[in-house]
């Protein structure tokens, strides 16, 4: 059922032979998960056909043998067998990346670093046009064969051969800049660039690497589910895989000895947010990247000696996007006024529960603190709620009002939707305190819900007027700038986009990220990014609304270890990308 209701006289019988079997303990929380999801009954309906006896479920993961930790990662009734890394981190079950597959490196956003992985050591030439790696000796495929360079030059070569392919982290955008990639030897690859781009170390170390004596027999490798996949990294056999249940175990041969210390996931499927949360109070999963509201109530209050959180605000920033290609939008005027009317306090306390603070003037999250250029912050009043000086600049723009609603020079009221995807009530909440926010100078906004699938299809074909959304972020504050002014992001509308949603491009900011890639020199690249945070605050290209909280939730009745404010050895999300690497092979089973 889409909706929450009390079960149907079906159901109920159902829900009656359940309650039977809790009772006598002959079925444990997978079990009633699976039966609820094929027989549609959602959370609330199921706790009314059961009562009590839904909180003595005992979970799966305490009877089965070997413990095995349980995951939330994502919301939906039934999954599909695929572990092909090459596709986005959403299409590939977890944790084909950076899990079941290795990349040379890991960058691990809390300490700023690059840690050496499947290579040990990397350099660029004087010049900076080729990038060489090392890579580590010894290290195997799940089915014995030795990786080398030759399976790090496939990779590539399949990734650059295949544009529908977008790879892992931010390796699409780095391809382009590739003259060539060699493997003169089996442990040296070889990175030859046509221009001078510094960043490309990022995507080119982060990139899973895949067996070429698997792949070089896949005829398609964009529509390959690679149902049985063949990895190098510490979880890499796949174990009971249903509909709405499946496992992924740990590799006995795993070149970092005594690693991993647990023995595998597995994964329920959670239809939606109501049925993950209820299996997340009754103990059931381990880790979680769940949105909660009122967290330490709901969660934390039930268990506080295991149920723990941690939502580090060093996401990405959450934006409301003007589509820039219509008017009034592409007036930077206009865009201030709309930044301007939003209480950004407001959605911070109510719909995000305090999880993160207001965006600043730079765009950028608290993962780029020591980029920032605090005379931009200081200066970027356009970031702060001044419902009159919102109003005087839409006034000198000529969009005036008639009534409570403004015109524009047509006569076209300014009215318009707010796009936002159904079910994720944080962003929901955040459109429509946004829209009551712009009744006060004189825009109608309606916030329009969609399931993610159309509101993606509609944002990036920049098919809107208003959306939220997300932006980029990389290792450097380069893939912010460049997915928000750069003109090479800036595709057609009705063309898909992974960024520049708002299809805005600024000729400076070209030579600005032109000269960022061009220089090893931090000192340099940190003064071009001053440069492009100026740029960005006085062109207003989109508007920050709140650095997104890195998602966490763990468990410690099992499990121990993980990431928090007290030990932040790596993010804590089970969205992070290669980080996943260092919280999966650090977590440790409860003695």
């Amino acid at each position: 059922m889409s909706h929450e209701q009390n079960p149907t006289p079906e159901q109920q019988q159902v829900l009656n032979q359940i309650r039977t079997l809790i009772t006598e303990k002959k079925l444990d929380r997978r079990k009633l998960m699976q039966t609820m999801a094929a027989m549609g009954i959602g959370t609330t309906a199921a706790a009314a056909g059961v009562g009590g006896a839904l909180t003595r479920v005992p979970t799966a993961s305490a009877q089965d043998s070997p413990l095995l930790m349980t995951v939330s990662t994502e919301q939906q009734p039934t999954w599909i067998r695929n572990f092909n890394p090459l596709l986005d981190q959403n299409s590939g079950r977890w944790p084909t990346q950076s899990g079941i597959y290795e990349p040379m490196a890991v960058f691990n956003e809390m300490t700023g670093e690059l840690v050496p992985w499947l290579a040990t050591e990397w350099s660029f030439s004087a010049d900076n046009t080729a990038l060489t790696f090392t890579l580590r000796e010894g290290v195997k495929w799940a089915d014995g064969e030795a990786l080398d360079s030759a399976d790090v030059k496939f990779t590539f070569d399949t990734l650059i051969g295949n544009e529908a392919l977008p790879g892992t982290e931010s390796v699409r955008s780095t391809l382009p800049n590739l003259s060539a990639v060699d493997a003169p030897d089996a442990t040296t690859v070889v990175f030859n660039f046509s221009k001078v781009f510094t960043p490309g170390i990022y995507g080119i170390a982060q990139q899973n690497i895949v067996p070429e004596h698997i792949w070089k027999d896949v005829a398609d490798p964009v529509t390959f589910l690679n149902e049985n996949p063949v990895g190098s990294g510490p979880f890499n056999q796949i174990g009971e895989f249903a509909d709405q249940y499946y496992e992924v175990l740990k590799n006995p041969n795993y070149w970092q000895e005594g690693k991993p210390y647990i023995e595998g996931f597995r994964f329920p499927a959670y239809p939606d947010n109501a049925a993950a949360n209820l299996a997340m109070v009754s103990g059931e999963v381990d880790i979680a990247s769940n949105f909660i509201a009122d967290i330490e109530k709901v969660y934390v209050a039930e268990n506080p000696e295991n149920f723990h959180y941690w939502f580090p605000p060093t996401g990405a920033d959450v934006h409301l996007y003007t589509n820039t290609s219509k008017a009034p939008f592409d007036d930077v005027n206009v865009r201030r006024a709309i930044s301007m009317a939003i209480d950004r306090d407001q959605i911070v306390a109510v719909a995000m529960f305090d999880y993160t603070h207001p965006a600043d003037a730079t765009g950028m999250s608290d993962a780029f603190n020591n980029w920032k250029d605090q005379a931009v912050i200081d200066s970027g009043t356009w970031v702060k709620r001044d419902v009159d000086a919102a109003n005087a600049l839409l006034d000198a723009a000529g969009l005036a009002k008639d009534g409570d609603v403004r015109k524009l020079p047509d006569g076209t009221p300014m009215e318009y939707d707010i796009n936002v995807v159904s079910g994720w009530s944080d962003w929901v909440s955040s459109c429509q305190i946004m829209a009551q926010n712009l009744e006060e100078i004189g825009i109608k906004a309606t916030v329009q819900t969609y399931d993610y699938s159309a509101w993606y299809d509609r944002v990036s074909k920049a098919d809107f007027d208003l959306s939220i959304g997300w932006s980029d972020q990389g290792a450097t504050p380069l893939d912010y700038y460049e997915g928000q002014m750069g003109s090479v992001t800036k595709l057609a509308v009705g063309t898909s986009s992974a960024r520049n949603w708002h299809r805005y491009s600024n000729p400076e900011a070209d030579e600005l990220i032109a000269q960022f890639a061009a220089t090893s020199d931090a000192t340099e690249q940190k003064a071009i990014t001053a440069q492009l945070q100026k740029l960005y605050s006085d062109n207003s290209p989109a508007i920050p609304l709140f650095p997104g909280p890195q998602w966490a939730e763990f468990n410690t009745m099992r499990f121990t270890d993980f990431p928090s404010a007290e030990n932040p050895y790596t993010l804590p999300s089970t969205y992070s990308n290669t980080e996943r690497l260092i919280l999966i092979t650090t977590i440790k089973p409860k003695a």
